[in-house]
């Protein structure tokens, strides 16, 4: 892996940081192959459209307490990225992952431990659990913006906010979720992607 800079000028982290988030795309690479974790086409260039995709998604909140929870972590994406920079930029942050695939949690674990970070790992569907009372929560490629947000007004806090990474058709998907839903919404255009975004989701209710 050579393109290891960070496209974010208000986020810095240590050498030691940045070894972890190396080391999770190691682990990817070797794992993915076996339980399909990410789209093979996408390993050779997984520190941009893995890592630094998911960096941002940390960025734009840049949280400094609370609680956040990320929807179908799969390979980890954004949730393990968050976890490992908030160690370090945002200690008072608590991290956890829900995912239900029990392949993939045994991943998501085996990252923790290998890279010496804490968060949670929920092995259940996202519409099973209990509120989580989330400050902030998360998710990438994982479904449409309307059951997504579903899933968020479960989960979140009344003054919690959502970050959810959206592709090229996230205009669609804003208006389609503004038949049933109320929200505040601010996009920011993707550093990995032109077309794509990071959404910031807040003062969710029901229309």
């Amino acid at each position: 892996m050579t393109d290891r800079h960070w496209a974010f000028p208000d986020l810095t982290v240590s050498r030691e940081t940045t070894e972890k988030l190396a080391h999770l795309v190691d682990m990817l690479r070797k794992w993915s192959p076996k339980i399909n974790l990410v789209a093979q086409s996408t390993l050779e260039n997984a520190w941009t459209r893995h890592i630094l995709d998911s960096v941002q998604a940390f960025d734009v909140v840049n949280p400094k307490t609370g609680h956040w929870v990320d929807f179908g972590s799969g390979g980890g994406f954004p949730g393990l990225v968050v976890a490992i920079l908030a160690q370090e930029c945002s200690p008072g942050v608590k991290v956890t992952l829900v995912e239900s695939d029990q392949r993939k949690c045994v991943f998501l674990k085996a990252v923790l431990r290998e890279v010496r970070t804490k968060a949670d790992v929920l092995p259940a569907r996202i519409e099973s659990l209990d509120p989580l009372a989330a400050t902030y929560v998360s998710a990438r490629a994982l479904a449409g913006l309307s059951t997504l947000l579903t899933y968020a007004k479960h989960h979140l806090s009344d003054d919690g906010v959502a970050v959810f990474l959206k592709g090229a058709e996230w205009k669609k998907e804003v208006a389609t979720a503004r038949e049933s839903w109320n929200f505040t919404c601010n996009p920011r255009t993707s550093v990995t992607d032109p077309n794509a975004v990071v959404l910031t989701i807040g003062a969710l209710t029901h229309v």
